[in-house]
């Protein structure tokens, strides 16, 4: 039984490195080093971090670096806007097809707005391009509320931003309240805000976890900071709340996040630990994704990273996935993982680590910050191909079986092996071999089902010559050899050819006397041997006297003599 602790601890010094590799928007390495507190404290240091080498920008700059970092990823020279998400020119016309809008309203802050401002009615983490009568409708009511779903628009005295922006609209104002909130004033309230307070921020804070950051938002916040990705107009610093969501609960709601993550039964310390044998496939083929459920008990909405190390992948990975704030206290999502299958035939593995990112401690062991990561063990079997051979010593497609002569009414019968060859020693996969087609002399007949033949072994099939007739006969039997269609990436094999040729005729075993004609005398002469156990009636020679000698006599001597 493997040391599931251990492997939690090993992998825990690689993951953030890997996480980092990964993702082209990520903060630099060691960017958030110094933000290690909680609540007040942690604001306090994440204000800093967002302070300490800022370029501020002003309003006016906003007009020409929002065709960079609000970029429509699908169509270039265009922008998409907030709130429609609406994909228009970027080209600044004076504000006919898009304006500036403030997140934060401009008249919720201190001062008034010029192309000149800098501060946080410059600052490009808090605006957003919009369309000009969106931004006029919205003015500078506060947004709300948590429940509400659907597309943007206003809620009375507030504004929701629509179920696509929620997440972002929540973002971008906590960040002005930690970057600039210390220095402007600026503040959140629940209900109705005044002065330079904006809110709702119950509302704001069940938004953050019901809409992740997406890669447009991450891609956003990488360039508006990135000197490479936005030369003339980059700030050098970044949204916290975009790069590491999970602070937000601690800085915004409590100290005792209620959350446990868990894949199995948990241990006391919410480790626990699945171990998943996925279905082999053949080499270059996908496997199928299996859903891995993952279970949150609380209430408390939390943010959640996936790490996949050695073979393992998921298309959840990364540390922007979350559970919501809900009513139920026991929820699940589903982590698809599977498995890289290219390259050679022979055993992967790997793992997926999921860590519960809240930095809160409260509740106590085993929730938020103390619940132990979990571990999604997943191993498979990449098979090489199946080969199917008429021979068990080397690679024989096809080959002619001649039965030679058999007397008329004499069994002909004998049996045919197909082999499947082993190329990788414990690593090869099943044979599936089925009938085609044949063509040429009916007398020839092959019982061959659909049959599986495991690597190194092979299966015998029976093949009857019709002997109630004389004469010479050929038939060629084209049988399929393919790999087993069940798995993933199986290809079809060679086509095995199988000629069987025989001669019906010669001795006639009917002809007891041998005066070459059938009469009365030869049946006579056939029921005195049967009867005094004389081999002279082993019409099928096969050395023993019984039923088939007389089934053997009667065809004979019902087909006559060549």
């Amino acid at each position: 039984m493997p040391d599931h602790r251990a492997i939690a601890a090993v992998a825990a010094t690689i993951i953030s490195s890997l996480a980092l590799a990964s993702d082209p928007w990520a903060p630099p390495a060691g960017y958030y080093d110094s933000a290690t507190g909680t609540g007040t404290s942690l604001k306090s240091q994440l204000t800093s971090i967002m302070s300490t080498g800022h370029i501020q920008r002003t309003y006016g700059t906003f007009r020409y670096s929002a065709a960079l970092h609000d970029a429509d990823p699908n169509t270039p020279g265009r922008i998409l806007l907030s709130y429609n998400r609406a994909s228009v020119l970027a080209n600044w016309d004076s504000g006919s097809t898009w304006n500036r809008e403030h997140v934060w309203p401009q008249s919720r802050q201190p001062g008034s707005v010029s192309n000149s401002s800098t501060g946080n009615l410059g600052d490009p983490h808090a605006l957003r391009p919009c369309n000009p009568s969106i931004n006029s409708s919205r003015g500078n009511k506060p947004f709300g509320f948590d429940d509400t779903v659907g597309g943007f628009g206003s809620l009375g005295a507030n504004y929701f931003p629509g179920d696509s922006d929620i997440g972002d609209i929540a973002r971008s104002l906590m960040y002005s309240d930690t970057r600039w909130g210390p220095s402007l004033g600026l503040s959140f309230t629940d209900g109705t805000p005044s002065g330079n307070q904006m809110g709702d921020l119950s509302s704001l804070v069940t938004w953050h976890f019901r809409d992740v950051p997406d890669e447009f938002e991450r891609r956003r916040n990488h360039v508006i900071y990135s000197s490479a990705e936005n030369p003339s107009w980059y700030t050098n610093n970044r949204n916290a709340f975009v790069d590491r969501p999970e602070f937000v609960w601690s800085i915004y709601k409590d100290q005792s996040n209620d959350t446990q993550l868990s894949v199995a039964l948990p241990d006391a310390d919410g480790l626990s630990f699945l171990a998943i044998d996925l279905d082999p496939v053949f080499v270059g083929g996908s496997p199928a994704p299996t859903d891995v459920t993952l279970t949150r008990t609380g209430l408390d909405g939390t943010y959640f990273e996936v790490v996949a190390t050695g073979d393992a992948a998921s298309d959840r990975e990364g540390r922007h996935n979350a559970f919501p704030i809900t009513l139920v206290p026991l929820t699940s999502t589903t982590i698809p993982v599977t498995i890289d299958a290219a390259g050679t035939a022979g055993a992967r593995s790997g793992e997926l680590f999921i860590d519960n990112l809240d930095v809160t401690s409260g509740a106590g062991q085993g929730m938020a910050d103390q619940d132990a990561d979990d571990i999604v063990s997943v191993m498979l079997d990449v098979l090489d191909h199946a080969n199917g051979s008429l021979d068990a010593g080397s690679d024989l497609n096809a080959t002619t079986f001649d039965m030679g002569t058999v007397g008329i009414g004499s069994p002909g019968t004998f049996s045919v092996e197909i082999h499947n060859l082993e190329s990788t020693p414990g690593f090869t996969g099943d044979l599936f071999v089925t009938p085609f087609a044949s063509s040429g002399d009916s007398q020839f007949s092959l019982a061959l089902p659909d049959t599986l033949i495991a690597a190194g072994t092979s299966a015998s099939f029976t093949a009857t010559l019709d002997t109630s007739a004389a004469g010479t006969f050929t038939t060629v039997f084209e049988i399929r050899a393919d790999d087993d269609p069940a798995l993933a990436g199986a290809l079809a094999g060679d086509m095995l050819v199988l000629t069987l040729t025989g001669t019906v005729g010669g001795a006639c075993p009917a002809d007891m006397d041998g005066n070459g004609t059938l009469n009365v005398d030869d049946i006579d002469l056939f029921v005195g041997a049967f009867l005094a156990s004389d081999l002279a009636a082993d019409c099928d020679g096969s050395g023993t006297l019984n039923v088939d000698d007389i089934d053997c006599f009667v065809a004979s001597f019902l087909a006559g003599c060549p």
